[in-house]
């Protein structure tokens, strides 16, 4: 837990930080959030193809429902 005070000085520099850059850590956690997944799901099904593993991605970022309607249905091999 982060202790009070310091959470108040985040929020602070966080408010000072031009657009651009709070932009720019939101693309950086989004593709952080996408490569920790991604560890992940080659841990649970190292035998995955890469589309595989790509399909899988989009199920935990999408949900099952709306991956399934984009990307069509998970694939299993063997």
């Amino acid at each position: 837990d982060t202790p009070p005070d310091i959470e108040r000085l985040q929020i602070e520099r966080l408010r000072q930080m031009p657009a651009w850059r709070k932009m720019a850590l939101m693309v950086e956690m989004g593709q952080s959030v996408q490569m920790l997944a991604l560890t992940g799901l080659r841990q649970r099904y190292p035998k995955d193809t890469p589309a595989q593993r790509r399909r899988r991605l989009a199920d935990l970022l999408l949900g099952s429902e709306l991956a399934t309607r984009a990307y069509g249905p998970l694939l299993e091999e063997g």
